[in-house]
């Protein structure tokens, strides 16, 4: 009879979060009352017992346009940052777009660099082995150049893929090295208590809106 190595080197893993990319999955799935999520929860309901969490990285942009968003988003990622999550940040853009018809104009805002910061740090935490896994938690088939340079230039790495919901992409599929959707109960057993305290004291609140 075989017993399990106690001593057996565990399989390092890094998490690369899409912010944008899961929140959006998690609202057009009906599922926004699951946007107070503690990400290092939920990491802990995907990992295998041969896994150990090296990090978790977490890709977003500040809203700029909604002073009520934008109070919500700071306490969330506040909350993310009380259990250690590293936050990097891309741009949220305004573009002008004008009706040619009526010549009315308006702004809208889209969230930028996201995807590149993403495939920046894929590849420089592969070229200092930082990881033997890395988990992406996006659908962004833009991700699909960086992937393929990990699994060509480290064939000892592999990128694995937890879709959001909703964000399933059969192009970042087929080049991942193992894939998931992200179902409504790992996300629901996955939340932050109502209230979560920081290092400083100071205690933040989910929003009610998000209830």
């Amino acid at each position: 009879m075989k017993f399990p190595n106690k001593n057996a080197k565990k399989e390092r893993v890094i998490v690369y979060v899409d912010g944008f990319n899961l929140y959006f999955g998690m609202v057009e799935a009906g599922f926004g009352y699951c946007k107070w999520l503690d990400l290092n929860e939920l990491t802990r309901n995907l990992l295998r017992p041969h896994q150990q969490l090296i990090g978790i990285k977490y890709f977003t942009s500040r809203v700029s346009n909604n002073p009520q968003k934008q109070k919500r988003q700071t306490t969330y990622i506040e909350a993310l940052e009380s259990t250690g999550i590293e936050v990097i940040y891309g741009q949220y853009q305004s573009n002008c777009i004008r009706c040619n018809r009526c010549g009315n104009r308006w702004n809208t805002f889209n969230e930028k660099m996201t995807d590149v910061n993403i495939a920046t740090y894929l590849l420089v935490d592969a070229y200092k082995d930082g990881y033997d896994t890395a988990m992406l938690i996006s659908g962004d088939s833009d991700l699909v150049p960086p992937m393929k340079a990990v699994h060509q230039n480290f064939p000892h790495k592999r990128v694995f893929v937890a879709f959001p919901p909703k964000r399933k992409n059969v192009s970042v599929s087929s080049i991942a090295k193992g894939h998931l959707i992200i179902g409504r109960k790992k996300l629901v057993d996955s939340q932050f208590p109502d209230e979560v305290q920081k290092a400083d004291g100071f205690t933040l609140k989910k929003p009610s809106r998000w209830s």
